[in-house]
């Protein structure tokens, strides 16, 4: 631990040209004095680095000395991809592998590059959750991974939609989507493999049993025709309704894109106050209900006849609940 602690010194100085043992520490996560003693180490070690006191001061490496302890560990290599996205590996439980990749990865480039690099990082950032809410919290994600990556079975006490069941699933890979985690897996024996997410996972056992994942398993194919399917099976039903000019912009800001798109398509002719008449794809009446709440009252549901007595009992209780009588 200390001996790569030690590198990270060297390849942050190298990066960086100078640092404080204050910058040092808050980037290893010791304290100054634990870089103290690594600056001594590494002066013992023969290493070229000096310190300057003062305002300016800090540690940095004689000009032209490089490291060329620069080599990835296994782990590293395997964790190459998540290079880009720090966030997430950290919830793989991965963020210090990661940190250390991109590190080294810093530290090899040549000066210009090494320059860009960093331009790209202050000027580019991605952030996987959606403005209303965090991503999942997800306890059992960093053992799922470990699976995963070990290709071992688990034991998993699971909540869907009929209540909780207790499965053994083989994990083939992880996903991570609108800032929620999906595990795709199998069932042993099934050769089926569905989409479980991850927080909805209660308790987790992995067990000592590998599994073979299929040679013909393609994570990334299997998801776009996944998410083909459940787009296709999402919208069965549709409603016919009634919008006003500002139901149609607020329909923009809130309706999936087939909604507006279908709602672009099917509008008819504008009437003397602006309202057109539109088809619009509906998954269900309690969906189509919230959805088009939101509407409030720039929206008049023609039929279904169950979604309008729905929307009009809502109106009515609403009505009733700021009656000032």
């Amino acid at each position: 631990m200390r001996a790569s602690r030690l590198l990270s010194v060297l390849l942050l100085l190298q990066s960086h040209g100078r640092l404080t043992a204050a910058q040092l520490a808050e980037r290893l996560a010791v304290s100054p004095r634990t870089i103290y003693r690594d600056v001594e180490s590494l002066h013992a070690a023969g290493i070229p680095l000096y310190g300057e006191a003062g305002h300016a001061g800090g540690y940095q490496l004689v000009d032209g000395w490089r490291t060329r302890l620069t080599g990835l560990t296994a782990e590293e290599a395997d964790r190459l991809f998540l290079a880009g996205l720090p966030g997430p590996a950290d919830e793989l439980g991965y963020g210090d592998v990661v940190a250390a990749l991109q590190l080294k990865l810093h530290a090899a480039l040549p000066a210009p590059l090494r320059d860009r690099a960093t331009r790209l990082q202050q000027r580019f950032h991605l952030d996987t959750p959606g403005w209303y809410a965090d991503g999942d919290a997800s306890p059992e994600l960093a053992r799922t991974a470990e699976a995963v990556w070990r290709q071992h079975r688990v034991e998993v006490r699971y909540r869907g939609w009929n209540g909780e069941v207790t499965r053994v699933l083989e994990p083939y890979g992880l996903v991570l989507k609108g800032g929620r985690w999906y595990v795709v897996a199998d069932q042993p024996g099934r050769g089926a493999p569905a989409t479980y997410r991850v927080n909805q996972i209660l308790a987790l056992t992995p067990l000592a049993q590998e599994f073979d994942r299929p040679a013909d398993f393609d994570l990334p194919s299997w998801w776009r025709a996944h998410v083909v399917q459940f787009r296709a099976r999402l919208h069965r039903d549709e409603a016919h309704v009634r919008l006003s000019p500002a139901g149609r912009e607020r329909l923009r800001e809130v309706g999936s894109d087939p909604v507006v798109t279908a709602m672009d398509s099917s509008a008819g002719s504008p009437d003397a106050r602006g309202w057109v008449t539109a088809v619009l794809p509906i998954e269900s009446l309690t969906h189509a209900h919230g959805e088009l709440l939101r509407l409030g009252a720039d929206v008049e549901v023609l039929a279904p006849v169950a979604l309008r007595e729905r929307l009009a009992a809502t109106a009515a209780g609403l009505a009733a609940l700021y009656s000032p009588d």
